[in-house]
């Protein structure tokens, strides 16, 4: 029976690099590179995906793409498989293998989560990653039938086996998080709000814990 599985890296053992492109029209957009999935070894969720189950995965989702079919990623990590939209901050643009694990390029887009975590890497906040599909697991921890549905943006664990309050929520919780997080929804149009939003943002991400 298929089970869904969420596996988290942080933004070290994810090995990310960010890239800024400028397309056609002149914009630039940002991109997080690197690894969304480890394979060959014991995870510490205690399970294992082969290689060739995660190579397998990624070729299917790589033909998703291929054939026009957006792959939306979330910020932060719901408990199932749907894609909320309203909590989008990024899509998957492309997936390959390098050694035993997958790899996978995130394109930020302009929604009011994809601001917030583009502020908050500019502002040198550490984000992680998290992978989410559906396998079976076997009494030993080995994963088959895998299947990628998305890669998530996560909050940096502190330490192993710790996973602290995401920085949304903290941002929530913070009455100028929260009146910055609705002005979002409502200036996407402007560019000159977006400035003024993302310095507001800035101030306060600096001021987190």
């Amino acid at each position: 029976m298929k089970t869904t599985l969420a596996e988290h890296l942080s933004f070290d053992q994810a090995k990310i690099v960010l890239e800024s492109e400028e397309g056609n029209d002149g914009k630039k957009s940002l991109h997080l590179n690197g690894i969304c999935i480890q394979g060959d070894i014991r995870n510490a969720n205690q399970r294992v995906y082969s290689s060739q189950e995660i190579g397998r995965a990624v070729k299917t989702l790589n033909e998703q793409i291929a054939g026009g079919y957006s792959v939306c990623g979330e910020l932060d990590h719901p408990q199932d498989l749907k894609i909320n939209l309203d909590r989008v901050s990024h899509m998957i643009t492309k997936m390959w293998m390098d050694g035993p694990n997958g790899y996978g390029k995130l394109k930020i887009i302009p929604t009011p989560m994809g601001q917030l975590v583009q502020t908050m890497l500019e502002s040198g906040v550490k984000l992680g990653v998290s992978s989410r599909g559906s396998g079976e697991v076997d009494n030993g921890g080995n994963v088959q039938g895998f299947e990628i549905i998305t890669v998530d943006i996560v909050a940096q664990p502190s330490a192993p086996g710790a996973y602290p309050t995401p920085v949304y929520e903290h941002l929530m919780n913070n009455t100028g998080g929260y009146k910055a997080f609705k002005i979002a929804q409502e200036v996407q149009g402007d560019p000159k709000a977006q400035r003024y939003l993302a310095e507001s943002l800035k101030k306060i991400i600096s001021g987190l814990n």
